[in-house]
């Protein structure tokens, strides 16, 4: 990972994925081309959790996880306000249940892997719970603020703000996630350093031109991503009409083509014992989702006078709920088993399936 040399497959794979993205939005992606699609898409997922690597192990922590949620965040904000504008009406949810769904795919589905993959590994993993109790207490009040608020205001009738209280919404979001971040990498970065015992012990950190290189070539990467979970997006919705499932399951697909990148990277970093970092990505991918999402589609509804729905159902409330409790009992003590891991998949598996069977 830190070697002078970027290897072929690095820099093959994103330029590959950019290419097949822009023959999708001349070709459309149907048949054999959503299958190629797809396959060149997980290529450039393997080829982003790489080059964030390299960038993190430039900036050492936690500025290099905070470098690859911010960016996969920022571009699916980009997708979610893309399909916004192109179906207003059919859309008014979307990023409800998107913002929803990445928060339970990663406090969840990638928390609960790593905990229960490093856990088989190594028995038990120590993290900093300090920083963990942070990250829980600005997503519990950014989830509850955003996601269930609405459903309980009474200017608007139904689960949505108005507009003086999206945009207050938005305020609030903003606020709370860049304390978050301030903390993060300022003022109390201790908080987010590696446990002793999980300090890395390979190579010197890559050069300033390699960590460049993977820094372009990390966005290109997480763009072709993204525009190829946009191109692909059609045949899900078709396959999801055909399946007769909610239409929240293609929120749910978009949230985790777009995670791919950090959920893997977290994955790879439990396994190494570095739990640590698999948190920072899990809980401040969350974070950025709505931290970040929240402002830019309430301006957008604001801007261009879009329905925008925000908030839950009972169910989904309920599941919320569930995760904010479990996470504060299982990342409260600083040490994890296989225990925690499996309480937090089983909690995914249950999201899911209600999300297909409500």
């Amino acid at each position: 990972m830190t070697a002078a040399r970027t290897p072929w497959w690095a820099w093959a794979w994103p330029v590959l994925a950019a290419l097949v993205m822009a023959l999708t939005f001349v070709t459309g992606a149907s048949g054999w081309m959503a299958a190629f699609a797809g396959a060149v898409l997980i290529a450039a997922v393997f080829a982003a959790v790489y080059h964030a690597e390299v960038v993190a192990h430039r900036t050492g922590e936690p500025f290099g996880t905070l470098v690859l949620a911010v960016a996969v965040t920022i571009i699916e904000v980009a997708l979610i306000v893309a399909v916004m504008i192109s179906a207003p009406a059919e859309k008014a949810g979307l990023a409800r249940d998107t913002v929803f769904a990445a928060v339970m795919i990663t406090c969840n589905g990638i928390v609960g892997l790593c905990l229960l993959w490093g856990g088989a590994r190594h028995h038990e993993q120590g993290f900093q719970v300090y920083g963990a109790s942070a990250a829980l207490a600005v997503l519990a009040a950014l989830t509850v603020l955003t996601l269930v608020l609405p459903n309980v205001s009474t200017t608007a009738p139904g689960p949505v703000f108005s507009t003086p209280q999206l945009v207050f919404a938005g305020l609030v979001s903003i606020v709370l996630y860049g304390a978050f971040v301030f903390i993060q990498t300022v003022r109390h970065r201790d908080y987010f350093l590696l446990v002793e015992g999980q300090e890395e012990a390979h190579a010197p950190p890559p050069s300033g031109r390699t960590a460049a290189i993977s820094a372009v070539l990390l966005l290109v990467a997480l763009v072709a991503v993204v525009g190829l979970a946009k191109a692909i997006t059609p045949i899900v919705e078709i396959g999801v009409e055909r399946l007769e499932v909610p239409k929240a399951v293609v929120g749910i697909i978009i949230a985790g083509l777009v995670l791919l990148p950090e959920g893997l990277a977290a994955a790879r970093a439990a396994r190494a014992n570095r739990l640590q970092t698999s948190l920072n990505l899990a809980l401040g991918s969350a974070l950025a989702s709505i931290g970040l999402t929240i402002p830019a589609v309430g301006t957008v509804s604001i801007l261009l006078h879009q329905p925008l729905e925000l908030g839950l159902g009972e169910k989904d409330q309920v599941l919320l709920g569930l995760t904010l409790l479990v996470g504060v009992i299982t990342l409260g003590t600083g040490r994890t088993t296989v225990l925690q891991g499996i309480v937090h998949l089983v909690i995914f598996a249950v999201f899911i399936f209600f999300a297909v069977v409500p």
